[in-house]
């Protein structure tokens, strides 16, 4: 029983800290699991409505949730702290997070006061894990990664269940290695013919504003696998973090009734070469790297950034995650760079890429590539 492990957890609106024993009863209906040394709790993520248990060992969380699921409550997300923990063995937990269907939507962070490229790397290898949180996140940092992640987490399972779905046509794993073989012939070759113009790009980059030659952001890909998505940088260093103050100039606007894409017009984060890059297409060659990694095809549906993907959560718009990710597609080459192209226009060209692909498909997309790769505005 709950009670007789280390556990306590503050009162439900942790007005005073007071702590009590807990002990799993079924009116504890919504809760959070913090793991480890709990002082950074409220710190980091904030004041808080719910039961918070606390589990001294990482070992004793699994505990904790599979006596909580006795009675169906489960945590709206779980929080680890592993820095100096000495109890640390994170593959415990996200083993029996896999097996727990209930536990699926549930988002899983980990704290450290020190991200040493060990740990990141460690952590990487584990999988599970939604976000990394130090020191300087601030509860309301924590509020909105915790709501993208729930966001994520929801639309995973929604891709999940329209992908179980689909019948598998005949010829789809003939399809798929021939597919994923032409993608490591041609990335592999293009890319050793095309260093030359790397380092000359390279070295333009650099002279052109200051800040790092590639841009590297988290992107979606085919059933919201989450990847490092490589560009040249054709902004501004801190690009990024104007985005709130530009969502004016957004030429998807929906005024928040639908999902979110952005783009911009006559982007003024645009470097000079930057223009260029874009409207040669010559920034997207570092995605040759995606595609000789596995993460994206040479053709399919664009990966996206997550903030655009947190907001595809319904039945309507996952079905466009079920096709691989690609550096070029049916968006693409119909309406690539147009101001008149609504969101519902591109999710639906998405949609029937998803629902069409084939290796002939992809080669009626790559022989009409060239004529997109000039924009028709610089967006």
């Amino acid at each position: 029983m709950i009670s007789n492990l280390p556990l306590s957890y503050p009162n439900a609106r942790k007005k005073t800290g007071t702590k009590v024993v807990a002990m799993a009863s079924s009116h504890v209906n919504r809760y959070t699991l913090c793991i480890g040394n709990d002082e950074f709790f409220d710190g980091v993520t904030g004041k808080t409505e719910e039961y918070v248990f606390t589990a001294k060992e990482l070992s004793l969380s699994v505990n904790v949730l599979k006596e909580q699921l006795l009675y169906n409550n489960v945590p709206t997300f779980i929080i680890c702290n592993v820095h100096d923990n000495p109890q640390f063995n994170f593959r415990k937990l996200r083993d029996y997070i896999r097996t727990e269907s209930r536990l699926a939507k549930v988002p899983v962070f980990v704290y450290t006061e020190a991200l040493s490229a060990e740990l990141k790397q460690e952590l990487r290898t584990i999988g599970g894990i939604d976000d990394i949180l130090t020191p300087d996140v601030t509860p309301a940092i924590f509020e909105e990664k915790l709501r993208i992640a729930q966001q994520i987490r929801q639309m995973a399972q929604t891709v999940e269940k329209e992908g179980s779905t689909v019948s598998i046509k005949p010829g789809y794993y003939l399809n798929y290695s021939i597919k994923r073989g032409l993608d490591i012939l041609f990335a592999g070759t293009l890319l050793l013919l095309l260093s030359p113009l790397f380092l000359v790009l390279t070295i333009l980059i650099k002279l052109d504003s200051k800040g790092p030659v590639f841009y590297v952001s988290r992107r979606a890909g085919k059933r919201y696998q989450i990847f490092k998505f490589y560009k040249f940088r054709t902004m501004v260093a801190d690009a990024d973090q104007q985005v709130a103050q530009m969502k004016h100039l957004n030429q998807y606007d929906t005024n928040g009734t639908g999902p979110v894409f952005f783009k911009v017009s006559n982007d003024p984060r645009v470097t000079p070469l930057g223009a260029f890059l874009r409207n040669t297409s010559l920034d997207e060659l570092p995605q040759l790297l995606n595609v000789l990694l596995g993460h994206m095809s040479l053709v399919g549906n664009r990966p996206l950034p997550l903030y655009e993907a947190a907001t595809l959560t319904t039945d309507d718009y996952a079905g466009r995650f079920l096709a691989p990710a690609g550096i070029t597609g049916l968006w693409q080459i119909k309406k690539r760079g147009n101001k008149d192209m609504s969101v519902s226009e591109r999710i639906n060209l998405d949609k029937s890429y998803a629902e069409k692909h084939s290796v002939l498909y992809d080669m009626w997309i790559l022989a009409n590539t060239p004529n997109a790769l000039r924009q028709k505005d610089n967006v």
